[in-house]
């Protein structure tokens, strides 16, 4: 069972171990939408995003980042 756009906690966990060192909030979020697309795990349609399920993601990953 692959990740979907409504993942958010579980798509912010990925990409912080996959970008430990980046601050989520300089994130543009074509380069997000980018990120999480180009997860091993992610198994949903590219287009069925938008800005806020990708600004739900940067909230979840900066949490996870340590806020």
């Amino acid at each position: 069972m692959g990740l979907k756009w409504t993942d958010t906690r579980d798509l912010a966990i990925a990409l912080s171990e996959k970008y430990p060192d980046v601050n989520p909030m300089t994130i543009r979020f074509t380069d997000l939408h980018e990120w999480v697309i180009g997860l091993p795990d992610f198994e949903d349609k590219p287009e069925r995003s938008g800005e806020k399920i990708l600004e739900a993601i940067q909230m979840a990953w900066m949490d996870e980042h340590g806020g």
